[in-house]
This record gives C-alpha cells, structure tokens and sequence, in this order.
C-alpha cells in the first residue's frame, strides 16, 4: 500500500492534503544566561546563527556540529510565508519532537507549551496570526538538561559518551509542519480491529464539539472502495463500529496483517457541518491480532516466532534524526534481508515515517519508552504522561505488537526489592492494558520482571555451550539469575509466561581502536565474526521453549561497533550470508 507521496510526509498514517513543510533554515541562538525570556526575545530578537532544523545542533547536519558542548537553552525563529488561501482556514502547527521542554509563540504572542523530548504535539494558532502582515512568525524555546531524572533514552548525561550511551540531542529533532483544515479537525481517531467478530471500532475526538456535524467515511482495500457511512456527530467523542467481512459468502475470510503479507485497509475520514467540510484525513488500519496462549505467543491464532533486531535509531551526521525519510526505510530494508521478521526499536520513539513503513512491509515493531536514570516522584510523573501520549500516537499502527515500559531496570534500580518502584512498574503494566489491552506488554524487559505478559531476558554470554548449559532448563532459570539479575523481581511469581532471548549477541569485529567495543573480545575478522554469530544462532535453535530473540544489533553506533551493519549502513558480511544464519535453526 507504500504512497510515496503520503511517505514523504511528516505524518503518513494521518495524512492531510494541506501540509507545508517548516524543514530548513531557523534562526537560531544559545541562551546560556537565560535572558531569553526576561528580555522577550518572543518579540524581537537578533540571532546571530541560523540552524537547519530538524537536525540538532549537536550533529554535523545542523550546520553548528557542537558534540562537546553543552547548552540548555535553545531560541528558534522563522517566518512562513501567510497566503491568501489561507483566509477563512484554521492553521495547526505542529513539532514531531523538541528536546526536552518547548513553549511557542506566533507573532510574539503565545501560543502553548509542551514538556517531553520524544513525544509530538501541536497548536492551533489561527487566533495569533496577523492576517495584514505577508508572514507568520514563530518563535521556540527550548529546555534541555543532562539530569538523570529526565527522560533521556541514549543520550549520554555527560558531554563524554561510554558504554552504550551516545552523544545528546537537544532541541528540535523531528519534523516542523503547518496544516490548514478548512475547520475543525479531527484530533484523533482509534482504530480497533478484532479479526474475531471482523469488526473495527473507531472512536473519534474533535477538536471542537460538532452542533450539527456529520462525518462520512469510507473504506478501501488494494484501492477498491468497500464500504461507506455517514454518522450525525453531536458530540466531542464519538464511537463507530462497522463490518470488514469478504462480501463473498462461502469465502469469508477478511485480509489479514502479518509479516510477508501486511494487509492494510484504507480509511477516508470527513467531517462537515452544516454541509461545509471542516476536514479531511486519510489513514488506515490492519486486521490482526496478537496474543498469548499459556506459553507462547499467537499471532492471528498461530504460533510467531520472533526474530528481531535491536533497533537504536542513531545516525553519523544527523544523530537521533534520520537523514530523511529514505534513511528509516533502508534500515526497515536491511533488516529484512538479513532475515529478521521485525525489530525493537530501543530506548527511542521514532519518526512515525518509520511505523508507516513497518506496517506496509510487514515488519513487526517493539516500541520502547526511553528511560530515565533515577527514580523520584517528579519523574514518574514525567514518564506517565510521556508514555500515555506515546501509546495515543503511535495505538492505530498493526506493525506494533508490544510495548516496552521499561529496560533493565533503568530509572527503577532498586524493583528487584524497592516496593515503590515495583508498584510504579506494575502501575505502568496496568495503565498500559487500560489504555490498549490489544498488544503485549514486557514491564521491565531484560531481568527483575513485575507483573508482564513475557519474560525479555538480555544475555550477552558469547561462548554457546555456557549459553546453552544456563538455559537448558527454563524453570531454574526463572526461580534464579542467568547474568547476575535475578529473572524476576520479589513481587513476582513466573506462571508459564512467554520467554524471548530479547538481547544477545553484541559481536564487534576488530577496529585497531581502544575507545570502540562490543560485548567480549572483538572478533580479529570477518571470518570470525562469522562463526561467533553462527555458534550463538545454533545455539538459541537448540532452545525450544523460547517464542523467539533480538538480536543486537542493527548498525554500529558510536563507540558501541557490535552491529551488523558499519554505522553508515555496510554490511560487516555479504546480506545473504547473514540471512542464511538467521534462516538455519529457527
């Protein structure tokens, strides 16, 4: 269902013809003395750099490349041309991401604030445009700090990286765009499949509440119009259930989501009031399900094996943002040719050109929140509302199968035995099910699991036979530790969970370079290489109780060289050799 036009865009899955990219040239300043604000730069203010958003300044694509420095707050400005057309229309504008704090203003006058680096969010600014000036200016300031109580993700808390923590991203790091809707919009629309009943349940919010609103929808699968309705909408939120099922009736199958063949339905949304059109979006949705059945997990009612790869997300010259749409595609790509059937996307919540490309190549997805690295009452606070508008954008994408609150215990160390921090994990399992009870949760992935629907255990052992030997037996090994942690915390009792190998690997090839490392010794070449990664893959086949693995990881980041691929995306061995080890046992 891949639309290039709809992939070049900052928002695929939740498309509106009239968008206007905000990408390019900002003005741009370092308020290292905080005088921004008591001086009003909102209003008036001489900038002495520009920077190339959405690039942070930090990476080498900004245009300023300023890694070992470290600047807290951040100014953008920029006008865009007003037209004319524009009259009469409601104008939306809208931040894929800003890093970590960001508070707006539209010719000078405010027009909102948000808090959160990974999450987007938007703002109507119809009532501060000037409709007699050419342009619309507007003007960003930006919070970012190197505390450990903040949600940070990668992104090391000092200006030197180690281990697997990477340089920071401050500021603007995702896509800048403007919307014109004719008038109210459609905020959001929740698409529920149950390939059960073959049914969707689409619940809508508005901007605004219709006084005599109508919506009219209709559905399309391989560009062919299925369905139709029209619904008299009368409040904010509204609720719709309609039928997917196969019109023939002796074949009633419906078309079905899943790795190999990622079916998608297209859904054409309008809403009009008093006959006049207030907005227009075009998304979709997959027909799937998945599930856990006692020890396993089912996919569409079979058995998934999972077989995937840790995805960081971190590029040479552009660091957490990707160079350009294309650049998420060809990792989505990659890791497809060398066998995987999804990844885990760690520590990050990507680009939603990423998810809109999972789920037209059939790619399955873990989204992860990114972690904060100590637990206090201000950064639980930070993480729910982080984590809620993580699952409330990104809830309509069937290439998401589980969400991952939280990695090895990062920002809740003490969960092994600390009754607060067991509570806030299970709290985060709860919420997660109230908020979308259709995918997997794995709580705390990697050891010292709360409540969970499968177990995530991270092992980097690289020598098979000690490998198999720990693992041979899967009830020893949750009553007890496979790398030092205990399987599962205090507050927890394994009950037969799924079991996932969801870290391991972390082979590096030998570089001639002391600062750069993978797990254990370097393999000295390819050759090598090689064999360590097929001895670790025979050795995982050999383990059948386990639902699958996550292999780390995609590419080389930083110091951290353990990828498949080099950091500008060469494979370390032939695509196919690779693939062929990922085939064999599994």
């Amino acid at each position: 269902m891949f639309d290039e036009k709809k992939g070049n865009s900052p928002r695929p899955d939740w498309y509106r013809e009239g968008w206007i990219d905000l990408n390019g040239s900002w003005q741009f300043e370092f308020d290292d003395a905080g005088k921004g604000m008591e001086e009003g730069w909102y209003q008036e203010h001489a900038y002495s750099r520009t920077i190339q958003v959405p690039f942070c300044f930090q990476s080498k694509a900004s245009g300023i490349g300023l890694k070992k420095e470290a600047h807290t707050c951040l100014w953008y400005e920029r006008q865009t041309p007003l037209k004319e057309e524009m009259r009469g229309k409601r104008l939306w504008l809208h931040f894929g991401a800003v890093d970590y704090s960001a508070i707006v203003w539209i010719n000078g006058k405010y027009a909102g604030a948000h808090k959160g680096g990974f999450t987007s969010h938007s703002y109507e600014i119809t009532p501060y445009i000037d409709w007699e000036k050419a342009y619309i200016r507007i003007t960003v300031a930006c919070q970012d700090s190197y505390g450990v109580t903040q949600i940070r993700g990668k992104q090391h808390w000092n200006l030197d990286t180690d281990r697997c923590w990477y340089t920071a991203t401050s500021g603007i790091w995702q896509n800048v765009w403007l919307e014109v809707t004719p008038g109210y919009r459609i905020e959001q629309a929740r698409l529920t499949p149950d390939i059960d009943e073959k049914t969707v349940e689409m619940n809508l919010r508005f901007s605004q509440c219709p006084e005599q609103g109508k919506l009219v929808w209709k559905l399309f699968f391989q560009g062919k119009e299925k369905k139709q309705g029209a619904v008299a909408l009368q409040c904010l939120r509204e609720r719709i259930l309609f039928s997917v099922e196969n019109e023939d009736p002796i074949d009633n199958k419906i078309h079905l989501w899943e790795p190999g063949q990622p079916n998608l339905y297209e859904l054409i949304l309008e809403v009009y009031e008093k006959d006049k059109l207030q907005d227009r979006v075009e998304t979709y949705f997959g027909m799937r399900k998945i599930e856990r059945k006692g020890s396993r997990i089912y996919l569409n009612h079979y058995p998934l094996y999972q077989k995937l790869v840790l995805d960081q997300g971190y590029w040479q010259e552009t660091l957490m943002t990707p160079p350009d749409g294309q650049a998420l595609m060809q990792d989505l790509k990659l890791a497809q040719a060398m066998g995987f059937n999804g990844v885990r996307k760690h520590q990050k919540i990507e680009d939603p050109r990423f998810l809109y490309y999972a789920d037209c190549m059939g790619m399955l997805v873990w989204e992860e929140m990114p972690s904060a690295y100590a637990f206090c009452q201000d950064g639980v606070q930070a993480f729910t509302q982080e984590y809620t508008e993580m699952i409330e954008r990104d809830y309509n994408h069937p290439c998401i199968i589980a969400w991952v609150p939280f990695n090895e215990s990062w920002g809740i160390r003490d969960v092994l035995w600390d009754k607060k921090q067991q509570m806030f994990a299970k709290s985060m399992y709860f919420l997660t099910k109230a908020l979308d009870d259709s995918r997997l949760v794995s709580t705390n992935d990697g050891w010292e699991a709360v409540q969970t629907d499968m177990i995530g255990i991270h092992d980097y052992e690289d020598d098979p036979e000690k490998l198999l030997a720990v693992y041979a037996c899967k009830e020893e090994l949750m009553a007890y530790t496979a790398v030092g942690k205990m399987i599962c915390s205090e507050d927890f009792t394994y009950t037969d969970e799924p079991v996932l190998l969801s870290e391991f690997g972390g082979i590096a090839i030998e570089d001639g370079r002391q600062e750069s490392w993978g797990y254990h010794e370097k393999a000295k070449d390819a050759r090598v290489f090689k064999e360590k990664l097929e001895g670790l893959l025979q050795a995982v086949g050999k383990l059948t109780y386990l639902s699958g693995y996550c292999y780390t990881q995609l590419t080389d980041v930083e110091q951290e060289t353990n990828g498949l691929l080099y950091a500008d995306r060469t494979p370390k061995l032939e695509l196919e050799q690779i693939r062929e080890i990922f085939h064999k046992k599994v």
